[in-house]
């Protein structure tokens, strides 16, 4: 892995010829690379400036997308392109082309675009995530060519709890890591999209050995709901009851980080150091739990009653949660 093409050449080729099973159409291992690579591409996304997620993660926001269809649809993580007016792509070859937002979602962090024109470029295969095993070899392709293809193995399949209301059951956790993650493909053994890549993290085996790797949002959540976000630019139903709290796990006991300004739970009164200790009567102490707690009590647009120690007291504060897909700007104004 790394900025070197030479080495990475070499790394990949070894690689490819001991564990990967190249297509029989292509007769060198360094061609594989390159015709699956060529489907990874720069994302550049300019924000609208009313954005809500402008303070969180900037307006101007650059990563990798990986081609899917011969219409020049693409796939990314969603944090580089939610709330984007405008985007553009550049591939391997230098070649700039507009891209039109089309569909995000926040329950997998699946961002979709589409280039004006088409790409001219092949997509990348879908391989099935629920396929891949702890310690098989894989590769991770960022935007620049084969120099920015790493070797890495699948540590673990595990859960993922973000803190901002975020939950996968399953993710994908590979090291070592890559050092441009955003949106990067896991490119299975047998040379198909597995997973999109969305953060470094330091512990990818979930337990005391602090392995650092990345972690992926697993391919096969995106089929259910591809037709939904091309079609009508997000998952069909009401969606899950957002209250727009940050919160962090500390020695067992959920402290809100930050409240969301605007956002339900800051009409509701929670407050920046709150301590969650339940929803509706039953405790919390994980981020796992609280979040599943919440979406039991029904589609968005419930009220959650969350139990709340503010002010050294225990309070019930009922928040009326929304989607978190209506808080956002996510059609421009322009």
């Amino acid at each position: 892995m790394g900025n070197s093409t030479g080495a990475a050449a070499l790394l990949l080729t070894a690689m490819l010829a001991g564990v990967l099973h190249a297509p029989s159409s292509l007769a060198q291992p360094n061609d594989w690379v390159a015709e699956r690579v060529s489907a990874v591409v720069r994302i550049k996304a300019h924000i609208n400036p009313d954005g809500r997620t402008i303070e969180a993660l900037g307006r101007e926001r650059e990563g990798s997308a990986v081609v899917i269809d011969d219409d020049g649809l693409l796939l990314t993580i969603g944090y580089l392109m939610v709330e984007a007016y405008a985007a553009e792509i550049v591939d391997n070859q230098g070649r700039t082309v507009p891209a039109n937002v089309v569909g995000y979602d926040h329950e997998t962090g699946f961002g979709l675009l589409r280039t004006i024109e088409p790409t001219k470029l092949k997509p990348m295969p879908f391989g099935k995530s629920a396929d891949v095993k702890e310690h098989d070899p894989v590769l991770v392709a960022s935007f620049g060519g084969p120099g920015m293809v790493g070797a890495a193995y699948v540590v673990a399949k595990r859960e993922f709890a973000g803190s901002w209301e975020y939950l996968l059951d399953e993710a994908l956790f590979t090291s070592p890591p890559h050092p441009a993650w955003s949106g990067a493909a896991l490119i299975s053994r047998e040379g198909k999209l597995v997973g999109i890549g969305s953060l470094i993290v330091g512990d990818v085996g979930g337990g005391s050995d602090k392995i650092p790797g990345n972690m992926f949002v697993p391919i096969d959540r995106l089929p259910p709901i591809l037709g939904d976000l091309i079609a009508d630019g997000r998952p069909a139903g009401p969606g899950r009851p957002w209250l727009g709290i940050n919160a962090d796990e500390v020695h067992g006991r959920l402290f809100v980080g930050r409240v969301t300004a605007e956002g339900p739970a800051e009409k509701a009164g929670i407050r920046h150091g709150d301590v969650i200790v339940g929803v509706n009567g039953e405790p919390a102490k994980t981020l796992s739990e609280f979040y599943r707690k919440v979406w039991a009590q029904g589609p968005a647009g419930a009220t959650i009653a969350l139990d709340v120690l503010q002010d050294h007291e225990v309070k019930r504060i009922e928040v009326k949660s929304i989607n978190r897909l209506d808080h956002l700007k996510l059609k421009s104004t322009f």
